[in-house]
Formats: structure tokens, sequence, C-alpha cells
């Protein structure tokens, strides 16, 4: 085996992180849990422990963290699986990162080539099988497909006085359903303010906000509550109230 130069190292790294970050620029750009930096630091962490045993000088290391690298990428992709009612989310997400992890080993080996050709695949998979999969459906449900992420905005208008309680528990509520607001914006008007917040939903759109709306409905500073998607605010349909 011969002797790890400082340029190889650098052009292994780099070729592994660009490859990680070009499979997290898809997710992120269709707003997955796992997204841009996730995917680059899976990559970055896959090459460095590949990179740091070719330095060792065993033959035989390179193979054996490879193995390490699959069987911790494995508790990794575990975390970002959810049980989302009858069904599971995160699936894709997974085993995304999973390929991340791969084309940083094939980068840490030297097998540069054969890391962009991984690269290529993962990404074809996603934007080429994503409709494939869809004309196989034979019923999809609206607003069901979890590979299809909904704008939904949610709507609150609360006494001036509980503002801070009610945005506090908005997000806290978010959050324990699993969804991240895209922004959250408030506007006074005499005593009382409106809080509207944006998030960004995989599968049923309905189930998702149901524990939000029910939760935010039980205060008594709330005077109006509902939730409407993009797509409903654009074609002018009235917003759905589930309090």
């Amino acid at each position: 085996m011969h002797a790890l130069t400082t340029v190889d190292f650098v052009t292994r790294l780099a070729t592994g992180v660009a490859c990680g970050a070009l499979i997290g620029v898809e997710r992120q750009w269709r707003a997955r849990m796992a997204g841009l930096r996730t995917n680059a630091l899976v990559a970055t962490g896959a090459t460095l422990f590949v990179l740091y045993s070719e330095t060792v000088g065993d033959a035989g290391s390179p193979t054996r963290v490879a193995s390490y690298v699959v069987s911790g990428i494995g508790f990794l992709g575990g975390g970002v699986i959810l049980r989302d009612g009858a069904g599971v989310r995160g699936l894709n997400t997974a085993a995304t990162l999973w390929c991340s992890a791969a084309v940083g080993v094939l980068a840490a080996s030297g097998r540069l080539a054969l890391a962009v050709l991984g690269t290529v695949v993962v990404l074809a998979v996603h934007l080429l099988l994503r409709p494939a999969g869809r004309l196989l459906d034979r019923a999809p449900a609206a607003g069901t497909d979890p590979d299809v992420s909904i704008r939904a905005t949610v709507h609150v208008v609360c006494e001036r006085k509980a503002e801070t309680h009610l945005r506090a528990l908005l997000l806290q509520t978010l959050a324990a359903s699993a969804l991240a607001p895209a922004g959250l914006r408030a506007r006074r008007e005499g005593d009382t303010t409106s809080l509207h917040t944006t998030v960004v939903i995989n599968g049923d759109v309905a189930a998702a906000l149901e524990q939000v709306i029910a939760r935010l409905s039980l205060e008594p500073g709330v005077r109006d509550l509902h939730w409407h998607t993009d797509d409903e605010e654009s074609d002018g349909e009235r917003p759905r109230a589930l309090a």
C-alpha cells in the first residue's frame, strides 16, 4: 500500500464532501429532514474514517472501517425514521444518508470516478423514479403521498395579552408534531394579535395539523383559529377551521 500524500488526502476528501453535498442539494430543495449539511457531513465522516484507515498502512484496515461505517450509518438512519399513524416516514431519508456514506467511502478509497458515478445514480433515483413510482400507484390519495411536500399556513387570532404564551405554545406544539415552521409572523390590531406560521408537510396535512389545532383551541385567549394550504389560498378557497 502506497503512502497517502497530502494531495491525495485533500482530493479524496473534497470529492467525498462534494458528492454528499450534491445529494443533499436535492434533499434540501424538496425540504426533507436531512438536507444539504446533513448529507455532506455524513459523506465527510465516512470519507475521513476510511482515509484514516488508509494512513495506517494495513491493507485490510480500509475494508474493516468501511464495514463499521455501514453499521454506524444504520443507527443514524434509524433516528430519522418516524412512525406516522399507520405508516412510516423517513425511509427515503435514511436510505439517502446510507448512499451519501457509500459515496464517501468510494471517494476515500481513491475511486473518485466511481464516487461521482454513484452520486449521479442516487440523484437519478430521486429525480426519475419518483414520477415513475407515482405512475405505478393505482389509486393515490390526494394530499397523502409521503413524497409530496405541501406548504400549509396556520392562522391564530388571540387576545393581545395572550400573544407571548400562544406564540411559545404554537412553536412547542409544532415541534412536538415534528413540524418545522418556515416562518412566524405577528400582526397587532387593537387588543388582538394575528399569528401566521407556514410549515412544510409530507403526507396528510389534516392529520399532521390536527394535534396542533386541537391543543391551541383549548386556550381561552384564542378568538379565531384555522389553517389552509398555499394552493387553497392561491385558488381562493375558504380556509379550513378545526377549532
